[in-house]
């Protein structure tokens, strides 16, 4: 006794553990629910986000390069101990002595150094920065397009959840049929007016029933992981319910489908192109006068941390790169070259949409009429069901004649739900392609 009630305790504490809350959840709701933590959309964001970062590099052409050095030196070089020596402003007459100007002795300096080097006009630089700033909101608008597909995902994986429950309440009705039927056929098995092979028949499909019924259930924790997995939320002992059910969400409207050249995707292929203009001028703009400033601030002494020296440079620098090696002018073809490129694939991407727009809509007719010819069909199979049951009742009919009028409505109604979902699925789709 003290071990079965042992084992009682111990399925309970393992039950109650695996045990998983119940949340429902409305479409509003779902829809409602920021789609920020998404995975996908926060990998776009991130691309997004590093490209506006590259960008801070581009503020290198008005701002100024500021460096500072100490260094030592010391040295018996004529040039240079003289230079050092003046330097340290310490030259006086005896320093002039040919024989010290030729022989010196070794001179220790000790030089403290600020450059400053401001761009002036980089037009180079001005064009590549307006490239970064097309790259970052090219990306910008592929981030809004990732939300609007996750957005997508989510309606969809909403009605697969909710196709999981239907199926798991329509298997449950249909086990609540067959074991009706069953207990009939073991009062006439018991009475002695049917052979035996007929209620095992029966027991086979309850047994199928409550097979299908695991794995609908098992669908309905799958749907739900997948719309968690969506949100980027915890799912370990959740699952998600729908408040509303699945229905038919109406056929298609009459009016042209056209693609929408404003939709975002396309919006950032086309957008794409202006990056190649910039690159191409910024290429071009290399051969184009540049204007810096520079300065320098610079102390000296022969001895360490004493400045009793001191001098500034400053100046203004006009340069022009004459001849590259036809660097440039390749770097420009090559830009030419993936523009083109570019215009190509824009027109197949276009072209693979517009197809893709035209297949949504010819799917979203067609499982609209397999919605009319399934419903036709499982309103058929009830009904020749009906009048199974009745002869059966009445002695007229045969147990497999039953059973199989039984399985063959239970399969036409989730085929009926299985149409629903598919065409809601498609509606969803063709709108996202719409957008």
């Amino acid at each position: 006794m003290k071990q079965i009630l042992f084992s009682i305790l111990a399925l309970t504490l393992y039950s109650e553990s695996f045990s998983q809350d119940t949340i429902r959840i409305s479409r509003a709701e779902l829809e409602a629910k920021s789609l920020n933590e998404n995975l996908q959309v926060k990998l776009s964001k991130s691309e997004a986000d590093l490209a506006q970062t590259e960008l801070l590099a581009t503020r290198a052409m008005y701002l100024p390069n500021v460096t500072a050095s100490y260094t030592f030196t010391n040295t018996n070089n004529p040039l240079m101990a003289f230079g050092s020596k003046l330097n340290q402003e310490r030259i006086t007459a005896m320093d002039f002595d040919p024989g010290k100007l030729n022989d010196p002795k070794s001179i220790s300096n000790f030089g403290t150094k600020v450059e400053v080097q401001q761009p002036i006009i980089n037009m180079d630089a001005v064009y590549q920065k307006k490239a970064g700033e097309v790259k970052a909101d090219v990306l910008n608008i592929k981030t809004e397009r990732t939300k609007e597909y996750i957005q997508f995902e989510l309606k969809k994986a909403y009605m697969m959840l909710q196709l999981a429950y239907k199926m798991v309440e329509t298997l449950e009705n249909a086990k609540t049929t067959t074991l009706a039927n069953k207990k009939v056929m073991d009062n006439y098995y018991k009475n002695g007016l049917i052979q035996k092979s007929e209620v095992l028949y029966m027991d086979v499909r309850v047994s199928e029933i409550e097979s299908q019924i695991q794995t609908a259930k098992s669908n309905v924790r799958n749907a739900s992981d997948y719309l968690y997995f969506l949100l980027n939320e915890d799912s370990q002992g959740k699952v998600l319910q729908p408040t509303e059910a699945l229905e038919y969400q109406g056929s298609l409207n009459s009016e042209e489908i056209k693609l929408n050249t404003n939709r975002k995707d396309l919006q950032a292929y086309n957008k794409s192109l202006e990056a190649y203009d910039w690159l191409i001028k910024s290429s071009k703009s290399r051969f184009l006068p540049r204007l810096n400033a520079f300065g320098s601030w610079e102390m000296y002494d022969n001895k360490i941390a004493q400045f009793d020296a001191n001098g500034y440079l400053v100046g203004l620098q006009l340069s022009w790169n004459v001849f590259d090696g036809l660097k440039s002018k390749s770097e420009q073809e090559k830009y030419k070259s993936e523009l083109t490129k570019a215009q190509t694939e824009i027109q197949q991407y276009t072209k693979q949409s517009e197809l893709e727009l035209s297949k949504a809509s010819r799917s979203v007719e067609d499982a609209d009429s397999r919605i009319t010819f399934t419903q036709k069909a499982w309103e058929q199979s009830k009904e020749a069901y009906r009048i199974r049951k009745n002869r059966y009742d009445q002695g007229l009919e045969k147990s497999a004649d039953l059973l199989s009028a039984e399985t063959l409505m239970s399969q036409k109604e989730l085929e009926y739900q299985q149409a629903i979902f598919e065409h809601n699925t498609a509606l969803a789709y063709l709108e996202f392609l719409r957008k």
